[in-house]
């Protein structure tokens, strides 16, 4: 209610009580005013009922919310069930026009204003994180791999004879197809084993910008976060050799953004030579539904460019969901989740190594990687590749969601590129092993529980194990029948065990 609604009141209610009410209000605009004048993320939390006062008043300034709006056109944010307009919050406009997701549209100043203060907010959180030298962002309705894309085919204007990416192998497979997506050819790097690391082959990228000549090169395509045991990319000195032979580096940093190493890394590669932009996934930073990412980088003009090779307006959810997130936490308790998930990584760490040496097996000693750990499974690899997987499988009967087991001599074929060892970085790394992450979020119940279960796993495992062992020559008589037999009682045995959990 503006100032008059409230005087109007009072010849209802008394004036003091109207005049509380009026101050409490004040309070609410207050914040929202500081937002808009700052457009950086607030310090403290927003409750609840000061963000969706802000959200109705963005979008009582859309047209398909304006009293007696008459559309005539074929997009007026007509929506037919009033559930689905609820859980938008009746901005229904989406963000952008035809030709420029950033650009204001004429019917929705509201979800323009949104989109604008949230591009706003998500810069001030990147700088937070570590890369303070960026210049520009914005929110992209689509995930990681898609916005790869959009940033390849904007660099395709930019070098019209270039055919090639060079890629450090990572074995994910959004990142790979991005660069099929946009039609060019991948020049995969394969990388070197330092302990027992995979770190990137600066020597082989230089040789091969030399070999394939810069101006057919698109971009050098480098990752921060990533499974162990690869490790991030060596960020700087592939920046230096960029700027070295004027080739564009776009860097996929899909859950960098939570770790400070992974955003220094992104802010000293920018320092020292050159990075045209990163890439970040929404979902995994800030812990709101799939389907979004963050474009940023150094260079507002070139940001820009990738905004406008969008093509058509946009869904606005991304970006509402993100930006409800980020008020509902403040910059201060942003900064708490990212503390507490560098806590639960040293806490993993430990836990995870106590029950490798439990079971004979190590951790992985890959210091470089401040998101994931490995664990090696050389036990389960000796009786054979499936028990390997066979232990992924348990793990997610049990509800161990996101742990990753990686046998040896996988191989996989992607758009006609095959990959030997495939989802180990490696044509063939030294062991099969197990991967878990401590991801913003992550709590030290679900390592005790992750623990737990792994162990008795493992332990599983083991009784499987030695029944083959010890009754080899059993194995070697026995009818059809009778193998059919003791793969139902072990079934049976199992199922028992999963009851149990």
């Amino acid at each position: 209610m503006n100032k008059e609604s409230f005087s109007a009141g009072e010849q209802l209610v008394s004036p003091a009580y109207i005049r509380q009410g009026m101050q409490a209000r004040r309070t609410h605009e207050e914040l929202i005013r500081i937002l808009l004048e700052k457009g950086k993320c607030p310090q403290d939390a927003w409750d609840e009922s000061t963000t969706e006062l802000f959200l109705q008043e963005l979008a009582v300034m859309d047209s398909n919310n304006f009293l007696g709006n008459c559309g005539v056109g074929e997009r007026e944010g007509r929506v037919a069930s009033s559930l689905v307009s609820r859980r938008h919050y009746r901005l229904i406009h989406g963000i952008g026009r035809s030709g420029d997701i950033s650009a204001v549209q004429p019917k929705a100043a509201g979800s323009s204003l949104l989109n604008k203060l949230t591009n706003a907010i998500m810069l001030d959180i990147i700088k937070m994180s570590g890369v303070r030298t960026a210049t520009s962002c914005f929110v992209v309705p689509m995930a990681t791999g898609m916005s790869l894309t959009l940033c390849f085919l904007t660099l395709r204007y930019k070098r019209p004879k270039a055919k090639y990416i060079i890629w450090p192998r990572i074995d994910q497979k959004s990142c790979f197809k991005s660069m099929i997506t946009a039609g060019f050819e991948p020049v995969i790097i394969e990388n070197v084993l330092e302990g027992d690391e995979l770190r990137t082959d600066i020597n082989s990228v230089e040789t091969k910008i030399q070999e394939l000549g810069s101006e057919n090169i698109l971009c050098v395509h480098s990752t921060t976060s990533c499974f162990a045991p690869r490790v991030p990319d060596r960020l700087e000195e592939l920046a230096v050799i960029c700027a070295k032979y004027d080739v564009p580096h776009i860097v996929n940093n899909a859950y960098g953004v939570q770790s400070s190493i992974c955003m220094h890394l992104i802010q000293q590669g920018a320092r020292l030579g050159r990075i045209d932009a990163f890439v970040q996934s929404l979902d995994k930073n800030f812990m709101v539904p799939v389907g979004g990412a963050v474009i940023a980088g150094f260079n507002d003009a070139f940001i820009q460019e990738i905004s406008k090779m969008y093509p058509g307006r946009a869904s606005a959810s991304p970006s509402l969901d993100v930006l409800i997130t980020l008020l509902s936490l403040g910059a201060s308790g942003y900064k708490n989740l990212l503390k507490e998930r560098k806590e639960m990584f040293v806490y993993l760490s430990n836990e995870l190594e106590k029950l490798a040496t439990t079971h004979n097996e190590r951790l992985l000693n890959t210091p470089h990687n401040p998101i994931s750990l490995a664990m090696s499974l050389n036990n389960l690899d000796e009786v054979s590749g499936t028990s390997v997987t066979q232990l992924g499988s348990m793990l997610f009967t049990r509800q161990v969601s996101g742990a990753r087991v990686v046998a040896r001599g996988t191989s996989q074929t992607i758009n006609g590129y095959i990959f030997n060892g495939f989802m180990s970085h490696s044509n063939s790394y030294q062991c099969a092993y197990l991967n878990a992450a401590s991801a913003v979020g992550i709590k030290k119940h679900d390592v005790d529980m992750f623990i737990k279960r792994l162990d008795k796993c493992l332990r599983l495992c083991r009784k499987e194990k030695h029944l083959v062992e010890s009754e080899p020559r059993l194995l070697q008589q026995t009818t059809e029948d009778d193998v059919s037999k003791l793969t139902q009682n072990l079934g049976d045995f199992l199922q028992v065990e999963n009851a149990s959990q």
